[in-house]
């Protein structure tokens, strides 16, 4: 259980990217106070956990009405997690994750943005709809390897959450060139890890 805590943490941190979150969600509040901020980021983060957290109870039933199989669905959710990689470590835009456009469009509002583009798709995804739903495959009926899954997931969000908070800090100690340093790193696991699942994918297709 420990083993697929620590994969399944490692995997939710390397797709949540906290430090990247964090430098983005302070681009879009730079007018916002400490106490916005602060809300925002809290409500996004709640948001973002259940919308992942009913990805992983529902997501292997919605598949399984659709009739997708899991080992084309490790497929798919690997490539997807490929393009999200070669975000990060390219920067460059695919549209897994929030665009320039919408983050400008964020800043410019006076809306509340810890819904859109906070929640969803920053934080909740599509890499982290598919790595959720990935893992629940993983770990299949097992209640106990399952409530495993959502203790790393929430640990993952707390981490994230804990970077929103103290974005304004965390950015000055990293400074531009060790964020995007850090990104690239983790984006460099992430093609590794997207990889590993469609190799699985493969290998489950042809055993099947």
């Amino acid at each position: 259980m420990l083993d697929l805590f620590l994969y399944a943490f490692v995997a939710f941190l390397v797709i949540l990217d906290p430090p990247g979150t964090a430098a983005i969600f302070l681009g879009i509040t730079p007018h916002d106070t400490p106490v916005e901020r602060r809300t925002q980021a809290l409500k996004a983060t709640a948001i973002a956990g259940g919308v992942l957290v009913a990805f992983a109870v529902a997501g292997e039933f919605l598949l399984r009405a659709l009739g997708i199989s899991l080992p084309a669905f490790q497929v798919a959710g690997g490539l997807l997690l490929f393009l999200l990689a070669a975000d990060m470590v390219m920067v460059r835009q695919s549209g897994l994750r929030a665009t320039e456009r919408e983050q400008a469009e964020a800043q410019a509002s006076d809306h509340d943005i810890s819904v859109f583009p906070l929640a969803i798709p920053l934080i909740a995804g599509p890499g982290a709809m598919t790595t959720v739903v990935l893992l629940r495959g993983r770990v299949g009926d097992d209640p106990e390897a399952l409530g495993v899954v959502v203790a790393a997931l929430a640990l993952a969000l707390a981490v994230t959450l804990a970077a929103m908070l103290a974005a304004s800090p965390l950015m000055r100690l990293l400074g531009r060139t060790g964020a995007d340093v850090l990104s690239r790193v983790l984006g460099v696991v992430l093609a590794a890890l997207a990889a590993q699942i469609v190799l699985d994918g493969v290998r489950g297709f042809f055993a099947a």
